[in-house]
C-alpha cells in the first residue's frame, strides 16, 4: 500500500550553536585518576575483572567494552581514551546515540539537550550541523566501506572528508550496477547527497577544536575497532534530510559483522556491557548464536569467557546461577537474563558507570 509519508525535507533545522546545552567537556571532564567509589562487592568483582583483562591479554584474546550513551554523555572520554592507549580494550561497541554525544563534544565541546523544553517548540534533535555531518560522514563511508563508527571517527580524526566528483560516482553506479550491485548503490546514495545538498568536488572541511575528547576518533587513530549498533528513528539525526536509512544499513551491518568477529575470538576474553540494557545484550546474543554456530562445525565451542554487566538498577537475584524463576521480579531484568543464557561465566555490578570505569582503569594500570 502507498501509505502517506511524512515529508522531512519540510522540516527547519537551526543552527547547532542557538542549542543550550546541559554538557560541557572541558567543565565536566572526568580524569583517569579522579576518585571513585565502590562497596565491597563492587571492588571485588572489579578486581576479579583486571584479573580477567590479564588474562585475556596473556592469550591474545579480545577484551570487549559495550556502553550506553550516557557513558560518553557523563563525560567519560578521558578514561575511555586512556583504556584505549594502554591496550587494555580491542573493541568498543555503542549505539547512535554514543556516536551522537561524541561527535557533538568533539566538534564544539558541548552536548545534551533538553528534550522536553525543545520538544515542545518542535526543535529537538533539528539541529543542522550535527544531522548533516554525521549522515554525510555516514554516507560517505559506507561507500569507502567503513563501519558506522569507523566512519564518524574518520570524519572527526581527519577533520571533514573527501567529495567524489559527480562524473566519477554516475560512471561508478554503471559500471557495479551488475558486478557489484551494493558498490553501485552506495555510490548513487552519495550522488543524491551531492546533488541534493549541492556538495562541491574537493575537500569538505569541519574543524573538531575539541577532538582530543573523541572517542571515535582515538579509536580510529589506533586501528581499535569502534562499532555503532544503531535502530532506525532512535536518534537525532533521522531528523535531517541528509540521512540515508540505506547507507545507515550498509555501515551498521559491516559494524555487526565486525562485532561478531570479535566474539568469535571471544574464548578466554571478557566481554564487559556498561549501561547498556538493550544494543548491548541484543546484539551480542545474536553474535554469539552465529559464531558459535560456525565454531561447532569446526569442532570448537566457543564457552570459556567472562562477561561482566555494570548497570544502576539494583538485584537480588544472584545471577551466578543463571535465570530466576518468572515469578521473581528480576527475571525481567532483560540484560542480566539474555547474557546469562550465554555460556561462560557472568556477574552482575550495580554501580554508577563513572565509578566502575574508574576503578577498572586505575587497578589495570596499577597491575602493568
Amino acid at each position: 500500500m502507498p501509505y502517506p509519508r511524512f515529508n522531512r525535507d519540510d522540516v527547519k533545522m537551526l543552527p547547532l550553536s542557538e542549542r543550550e546545552n546541559k554538557q560541557r567537556i572541558e567543565d565536566k571532564k572526568i580524569l583517569p585518576d579522579a576518585s571513585w567509589s565502590l562497596d565491597e562487592k563492587g571492588e571485588k568483582l572489579v578486581n576479579e575483572t583486571v584479573k580477567r583483562v590479564l588474562k585475556a591479554k596473556e592469550n591474545n584474546s579480545p577484551v570487549m567494552l559495550t556502553f550506553g550513551a550516557h557513558s560518553i554523555k557523563n563525560c567519560l572520554a578521558p578514561v575511555f581514551i586512556e583504556l584505549m592507549k594502554d591496550g587494555w580494550v580491542t573493541h568498543l561497541a555503542t549505539n547512535g546515540a554514543g556516536v551522537i554525544h561524541d561527535w557533538e563534544f568533539s566538534y564544539q565541546g558541548e552536548t545534551s539537550e533538553d528534550v522536553e523544553f525543545y520538544v515542545s517548540k518542535g526543535q529537538f534533535g533539528n539541529w543542522d550541523e550535527t544531522g548533516f555531518n554525521i549522515n554525510l560522514a555516514i554516507i560517505a563511508g559506507a561507500y569507502r566501506d567503513m563501519g558506522y563508527g569507523e566512519s564518524v571517527g574518520a570524519f572527526i580524526a581527519n577533520e571533514g572528508l573527501e567529495i567524489p566528483s559527480v562524473t566519477q560516482l554516475e560512471n561508478e553506479i554503471k559500471a557495479f550496477a551488475s558486478a557489484d550491485p551494493q558498490k553501485a548503490a552506495a555510490a548513487a546514495d552519495f550522488l543524491h547527497a551531492i546533488k541534493k545538498f549541492d556538495l562541491k568536488e574537493g575537500p569538505y572541511e569541519v574543524k573538531h577544536p575539541f577532538k582530543k575528547y573523541g572517542v571515535q576518533s582515538t579509536a580510529y587513530e589506533l586501528g581499535i575497532p569502534f562499532t555503532s549498533h544503531p535502530m532506525i528513528g532512535h536518534d537525532i539525526i533521522y531528523n535531517h534530510a541528509m540521512n540515508s536509512c540505506s547507507a545507515i544499513g550498509r555501515a551498521a551491518e559491516r559494524d555487526f559483522l565486525t562485532f561478531a568477529e570479535s566474539v568469535s575470538r571471544l574464548d578466554q576474553g571478557v566481554y564487559m556491557s556498561v549501561g547498556s540494557a538493550v544494543m548491548s545484550p541484543m546484539v551480542f546474543e545474536k553474535s554469539m548464536s552465529i559464531t558459535r554456530n560456525v565454531a561447532i562445525q569446526k569442532g570448537k565451542q566457543i564457552d570459556n569467557h567472562y562477561i561482566l554487566i555494570v548497570d544502576l538498577q539494583e538485584s537480588h537475584w544472584d545471577w551466578t546461577q543463571g535465570e530466576p524463576p518468572e515469578t521473581n521480579p528480576d527475571y525481567y531484568l532483560r540484560y542480566n537474563k539474555s547474557f546469562s543464557r550465554m555460556g561462560g561465566e557472568m556477574a552482575y555490578l550495580s554501580a554508577d558507570n563513572r565509578d566502575f570505569l574508574l576503578a577498572l582503569c586505575q587497578k589495570l594500570k596499577k597491575s602493568s
